[in-house]
């Protein structure tokens, strides 16, 4: 349609320049009267307009066919603008899970000694388990460092796969601990399960647990899993040094494979904190995320969404 209207146009150009008095074309440029060679540019540049035009119509028709809605469900969950963080930090939420345990001693003092805060997801069991546990579980409770979640009662009595086929007693498993541990935010993390059930986030890494992590939701629980593990051996000490993981955290944020953008849930255990190595390598990653002035650190319960009512 572009070229016949350019045709069209060209035709005008002639009849009116035929139309205009010889005396008014006496003086040439190389040649050509000035004259034409305006209505020549003027009909090029016209066309060459209306060209482009058409092309951007296209170009942004299919850029829009392209674009992914923001409620559609791949769409990644974005953060309304928080003016706490400038734009170029990524904010880095510490989790450890299983405590109080062996390590959430050299857990506090890593803390401590980098002053920086996290969050400890707790199992009923082990806050009773023996006297040692139950003067770690005060610990974390007076420690204004850390905030205290839920981690179920019994950790699933490490047998996940049946532990998940019954709805009703998972959710009274997480009743009986936030009422003995007396955690009534209902923040909230499944054992041996990445799972996730906030208003925009909903992740199930095995979907035979669907039905208990939905159970959870409709029972006011807030689910949150992890971004980023930090694994064991088999000696049940950190896997690797901290220079990985470093590697691991850039990867993330540049590839934008964090659940909501800019805001990374890092997990790990107190017990793997247990031998030198181990507190060191965790020390050194928490030490050279906070010279690298890139991150802010915060407790999970500032994680975007997480105090939103669920629907």
């Amino acid at each position: 349609m572009g070229i016949i209207f350019v045709n069209n146009y060209l035709d005008f150009l002639t009849t009116f320049n035929n139309s205009i008095p010889f005396n008014f074309m006496t003086k040439t440029f190389a040649e050509k009267s000035l004259k034409k060679t305006f209505l020549g540019m003027f009909a090029l540049m016209s066309a060459t307009s209306i060209l482009c035009n058409s092309c951007n119509q296209k170009k942004d028709k299919k850029e829009s066919e392209k674009m992914i809605h923001k409620n559609h469900p791949v769409a990644k969950a974005v953060p309304k603008i928080d003016e706490t963080v400038p734009p170029d930090k990524r904010v880095i939420y510490l989790t450890f899970d299983d405590g109080p345990n062996h390590g959430t001693e050299n857990l506090l003092k890593i803390l401590h000694k980098r002053n920086v805060c996290a969050t400890a997801f707790l199992v009923g069991k082990h806050a009773y388990g023996s006297k040692k546990q139950q003067q770690d579980l005060q610990l974390l409770r007076k420690d204004k460092l850390i905030e205290l979640a839920n981690h179920s009662f019994t950790h699933a009595h490490n047998k996940y796969t049946d532990f998940y086929k019954n709805p009703v007693e998972v959710v009274h498993d997480f009743d009986t601990a936030k009422d003995s541990l007396k955690l009534y935010d209902k923040i909230a993390r499944t054992p041996g399960r990445n799972i996730w059930r906030l208003n925009n986030i909903t992740v199930t890494d095995l979907k035979s647990s669907s039905d208990a992590a939905n159970s959870l939701k409709k029972a006011g629980y807030k689910v949150i899993g992890w971004d980023l593990e930090w694994k064991p051996t088999n000696k049940m000490v950190l896997k690797g040094n901290h220079e990985a993981m470093l590697k691991k955290v850039d990867s993330i944020f540049f590839n934008d494979l964090e659940k909501t953008s800019r805001h990374l849930v890092f997990l790990t255990h107190d017990q793997y904190l247990t031998d030198a190595d181990s507190i060191n390598e965790l020390d050194l990653f928490i030490e050279k995320l906070q010279k690298s002035n890139r991150f802010v650190f915060r407790k999970i319960s500032e994680y975007p969404g997480i105090n939103e009512i669920l629907n």
